[in-house]
């Protein structure tokens, strides 16, 4: 599975809980600027419109062979999540909890497919992150020193 874009910045900011894959609804053009590796998944969140969930603020630029057919194209549009409905209904629950928020973590292939992770995330304070930064240092003098 080739990850297409990733959204490291989530894995700063947010405490992973649970992570999930879905589909995306995409058109052709947009198929194939993603796999060209022209998505950013920087800024993007999830958000419930009634019964389902979108996808909000991931950047996917115009596919250059395709500009007649994306005449008023929209790179920052919504775009619907595929999900079963019991994974719709937890992860609703879960955006209504206090604290809770779904963050796009990666964007990646399966089979012809182009699926995103998702992730139930927790906002990390300053503190929890200065502690995961050192904690990382500490793993990656270990490894070193270990090498030796």
């Amino acid at each position: 599975m080739p990850v297409l874009a990733e959204n490291r910045r989530a894995r700063h900011d947010y405490s992973i809980l649970e992570k999930f894959e879905a589909g995306l609804v995409l058109t052709g053009p947009e198929v194939k600027a993603i796999k060209g590796g022209r998505a950013n998944l920087q800024g993007t969140f999830v958000i419930p419109k009634g019964q389902e969930l979108w996808l909000t603020g991931m950047h996917v630029a115009p596919y250059a062979p395709a500009q007649r057919e994306q005449v008023g194209y929209q790179p920052e549009r919504d775009r619907k999540l595929l999900l079963g409905a019991h994974e719709l209904s937890y992860l609703g629950g879960k955006l209504r909890q206090h604290g809770l928020t779904v963050v796009p973590l990666s964007l990646y292939t399966s089979h012809r497919f182009i699926k995103v992770e998702l992730g139930v995330a927790r906002g990390k304070t300053r503190y929890d992150k200065r502690a995961s930064l050192r904690k990382r240092e500490t793993e990656r003098e270990i490894r070193r020193t270990l090498k030796r």
